[in-house]
């Protein structure tokens, strides 16, 4: 006897082996759901980062959106303000780079075939997006020009 269910046609002795493929494709969906649970672990908050930007299942732009969205903006809240050293802007290179290896994670040596880190020039190739400090030095500098369109007539 031939079924049919909407543009698939099947026999009741293939019904077996369809339904076994679907057990397994809904347990390999329980382990990843069980893998995302424990890498979004809230009650650990110093895991939660840490885990998202190195987390295999998730995309390359999908890590640099969270980079993008969520990190950045708490790390830069205030920068208009700030008076940057040559330190603090080193500090600020070393945490972006340090983020970025986390996102993009490490590259096979093509002479040794070991795992290396990818170096500072292979990240800013990666990462087409301007550096932390440029966005520091145009935020201030896009600040600056709100400040000196505000005018004398109001008060700082």
């Amino acid at each position: 006897m031939l079924y049919i269910c909407y543009r698939y046609r099947y026999t009741l002795d293939e019904l077996p082996v369809m339904l076994h493929k679907l057990k397994l494709r809904a347990e390999s969906f329980d382990n990843w759901v069980s893998t995302v649970k424990n890498a979004l672990d809230v009650n650990d908050p110093k895991k939660l980062g840490k885990n998202v930007l190195i987390f295999s299942i998730l995309c390359v732009n999908l890590k640099i959106k969270i980079y993008k969205t969520i990190i950045l903006p708490v790390v830069l809240y205030g920068c208009e303000t700030w008076s940057l050293t040559l330190r603090e802007e080193r500090g600020l290179r070393v945490f972006e780079n340090r983020v970025l290896r986390r996102v993009f994670g490490p590259k096979r040596d093509e002479v040794t075939g070991e795992w290396r880190k990818l170096y500072n020039e292979e990240l800013s190739d990666l990462y087409s997006l301007p550096n932390i400090v440029w966005v520091v030095k145009s935020r201030k500098m896009r600040w600056a020009g709100h400040v000196t369109c505000m005018g004398e007539g109001r008060g700082v």
